[in-house]
């Protein structure tokens, strides 16, 4: 049980200052919660999209691979494959939405020219080049699908945690500082109650000694 604060001039005015302080960060959390709720949103429906166009892209690429078979042999694809080089470079950054760090990934891939790609021209043909490309693009979409889960799973984190606070302050703590307002202002009546009735009572002593001082 709360420990009853004093009922005094004082202590009222602190509680009241503490009930504003309160709501102006209720309300401050509140619109960061709302702000949160609304970019998770925008960034599920972009990972949404993206998992669509990369289920599309990963079966035009595995035709091309299908493709590639009926032109070329597996030690050949093999071969190839060992061969081929591409560069990953990651350059990462971020951006801050209500506090919290979202990653935003740029340029990922790094292209490579025609003739670039680790493998000879000669013995290959353009089929090789239909799978190299889908399997690259392939691959920036799933960059980006992680970017995207990243973000959508630390906007969860937080958004959760300051729909915690936002409840702690409209159930638990703004409740009991009013509750602790108005058992103030109750005793504080109280106490004037008392006085004006006491000083009533001394009020009617002294006029009743005056009238026996008189009557003497």
């Amino acid at each position: 049980m709360a420990e009853k604060a004093n009922p005094t001039r004082m202590e009222l005015l602190k509680t009241k200052a503490r009930i504003k302080l309160a709501k102006n960060g209720h309300n401050l959390l509140k619109q960061k919660r709302d702000a949160l709720i609304m970019e998770f949103f925008k960034i599920l429906k972009k990972a949404k999209d993206l998992r669509g166009e990369l289920n599309e892209k990963m079966g035009t690429a595995y035709k091309s691979l299908s493709i590639a078979h009926a032109y070329h042999t597996t030690f050949e694809l093999e071969s190839i494959a060992a061969g081929l080089e591409q560069d990953l470079g990651l350059e990462v950054k971020s951006r801050n939405v209500m506090g919290v760090r979202i990653p935003e990934i740029k340029e990922a891939i790094q292209e490579r020219g025609f003739g670039q790609r680790g493998y000879s021209v000669m013995g290959t043909s353009a089929k090789i080049d239909d799978v190299v490309e889908d399997f690259g693009e392939v691959l920036k979409l799933v960059v980006t699908l992680a970017e995207t889960e990243t973000a959508i799973k630390r906007l969860i984190k937080e958004i959760e945690k300051t729909k915690r606070r936002v409840n702690a302050l409209e159930f638990v703590v703004i409740p009991r500082l009013e509750h602790q307002r108005d058992d103030i202002i109750f005793r504080l009546e109280e106490m004037e109650r008392d006085s004006f009735v006491s000083l009533k009572v001394i009020k009617r002593r002294l006029e009743q000694e005056a009238a026996e001082k008189e009557a003497a």
